[in-house]
């Protein structure tokens, strides 16, 4: 049953339907790259960089989930990445976000339930459902950031 439940609360918070309101992907919908790469001032994020970010805790929480550090995040860097404003480069990192989740999606349900209260590689005071929960939270959290950002590009 819990199990069940982590694999809804990773799929609600990313695209699946939900009482909630906007799911990460949903508040991705139709932005442009120009409107990603908007910040409301000097030194805050824009929406492609929180977009990035998600991409980059998805596969580190996959690697900790798995055990596995060995496969680097496809870009340089870690956390934070800044993006030109391109078009092209703009769907390359949606793509990257949808399957980065995809293959996060996939580790949760193979995941044994009788392992997710175990803690989890890398982080012994974390178990594995602690990291899939909180996974599914930052997605959201993020979700309403950039639902918050458009709203700024648009008043301003």
């Amino acid at each position: 049953m819990l199990h069940e439940m982590l694999l809804a609360l990773v799929d609600e918070a990313f695209n699946r339907p939900a009482w909630h309101g906007q799911t990460l992907l949903g508040s991705l919908r139709g932005v442009t790259a120009r409107q990603a790469s908007w910040r409301p001032r000097r030194g805050s994020h824009n929406i492609w960089e929180v977009a990035v970010h998600a991409a980059y805790w998805k596969h580190l929480v996959r690697q900790r989930l798995i055990g596995d550090r060995s496969e680097p995040f496809p870009l340089q860097g870690s956390n934070w990445f800044t993006r030109p404003a391109d078009g092209h480069a703009w769907e390359d990192d949606l793509r990257l976000l949808r399957d980065e989740h995809r293959r996060l999606r996939a580790v949760v349900a193979a995941f044994a339930p009788r392992a997710l209260g175990r803690p989890a590689r890398g982080k012994p005071s974390q178990t594995a459902a602690f990291m899939i929960r909180g996974i599914a939270a930052h997605d959201l959290y993020h979700a309403g950031q950039i639902q918050l950002l458009k709203r700024l590009r648009a008043l301003g």
